[in-house]
C-alpha cells in the first residue's frame, strides 16, 4: 500500500490541513495536523508511521514550494511519544520532543511509549505479511528539545510550547497566540482524559487543566485542534479542563492507581525489551 493510499487529509484553511490514517480504525488513532509558514512547515504528531508521513505530503501536493535550489524545512513536532503519536516520526530528519521524554524516544522504549496495536484495529495491512504484534515505535534521535516556553517559528507564525504534564511527564500544547488556537496533544481532546499510564500523574493534570481555563479566561484560545477526535471551541475546553478537576478527588486517585498498575504489568509483557 502507498503513503497515499495510507493517509486522507482536509484542509482547513489558513494553512492548517487536519491528516488521518485511513486505514488505522481505532480510538487511538491520532489527529495529524500540517501546519504551513511562511518559511518552514510543521507536522505536529505522525501517527503510527506504517506508511511515510512525508512521502504522503509531497505526494498530496501539501508541501509549499521551497525558494531557491534546497528543500523547504519541515519540522515534524511529537506532543508526546505514545506509538500513536510517535512511530512516524522515524521518517523525518528533524524531530523536536519535550526533553522529559527525549531519552525515551532515542532508545525506542515501547514501554513509556505505550505500545499497544492489535491487527483488528488495522483493516487493511500496509503490507503483505504485517503484523501488529511486530509493531514497535523505533529509536529515533531528536534534533531539538523543547522546554516550556520555547517558541517554533514557521516565519508569518509562531507556535509556543505549553509543557502540560499529566497523560504523560512530556505532554505538550502549541499555541497559536495571534490565531488563538491551540494544538493539545492528548492533554485534553473530546473524551476522557486519560490518566492511568505508567507515567501519567493526576496532581500534574490538575495543574495542567488549570492553565487551560485560564486561557479560556484570558481569552487566548478560541479553537482547540486536538490529538484524538473532533475539533471543539473554548467553551468545550473549559468544560472538560474542570471537569477533570472536579473528578480528580480519592475515589478517582484510588481507581487509577488500581488501573495504572495492571497497564504497567501488561505493557511490560508486551514490550519486554524495555530498559530503564
Amino acid at each position: 500500500m502507498s503513503a497515499l493510499e495510507w493517509f486522507a487529509h482536509k484542509p482547513l484553511g489558513d494553512g492548517i490541513f487536519w491528516i488521518q490514517e485511513r486505514f488505522y480504525e481505532s480510538g487511538n488513532r491520532a489527529n495529524i495536523w500540517l501546519v504551513r509558514g511562511s518559511q518552514r512547515d510543521v507536522v505536529i504528531d505522525a501517527g503510527l508511521g506504517l506508511r511515510s508521513l512525508p512521502d504522503y505530503l509531497r505526494a498530496a501536493g501539501l508541501l509549499a514550494p521551497a525558494e531557491g535550489s534546497g528543500p523547504r524545512p519541515l519540522l515534524a513536532v511529537a506532543t508526546h511519544v505514545h506509538f500513536d503519536h510517535s512511530g512516524g516520526l522515524q521518517h523525518f530528519e528533524e524531530v523536536a520532543v519535550h526533553s522529559a521524554e527525549a531519552a525515551a524516544l532515542l532508545r525506542g522504549d515501547n514501554y513509556e511509549a505505550v505500545t499497544w496495536l492489535s491487527d483488528r484495529e488495522v483493516a487493511r495491512p500496509p503490507r503483505p505479511g504485517w503484523r501488529a504484534r511486530h509493531f514497535r515505535v523505533p529509536p529515533v534521535r531528536p534534533s531539538r528539545l523543547l522546554q516550556e516556553g520555547d517558541v517554533i517559528s514557521l516565519g508569518d507564525r509562531q507556535l509556543t510550547v505549553m509543557h502540560m504534564p499529566g497523560h504523560s511527564r512530556g505532554s505538550i500544547c502549541l499555541h497559536d497566540k495571534e490565531r488563538k488556537i491551540l494544538f493539545s496533544g492528548d492533554v485534553v481532546y473530546d473524551g476522557s482524559m486519560i490518566d492511568w499510564l505508567p507515567y501519567s500523574r493526576i496532581s500534574d493534570y490538575v495543574a495542567s487543566c488549570r492553565r487551560l481555563m485560564e486561557l479560556v479566561d484570558r481569552g487566548l484560545v478560541e479553537k482547540v485542534l486536538p490529538g484524538h477526535f473532533n475539533i471543539f471551541g473554548a467553551e468545550r475546553l473549559y468544560r472538560l479542563a474542570s471537569n477533570y478537576i472536579s473528578q480528580a478527588g480519592v475515589c478517582h486517585r484510588m481507581s487509577t492507581c488500581a488501573m495504572r498498575s495492571i497497564a504497567s504489568i501488561v505493557l511490560r509483557i508486551t514490550n519486554p525489551r524495555i530498559t530503564s
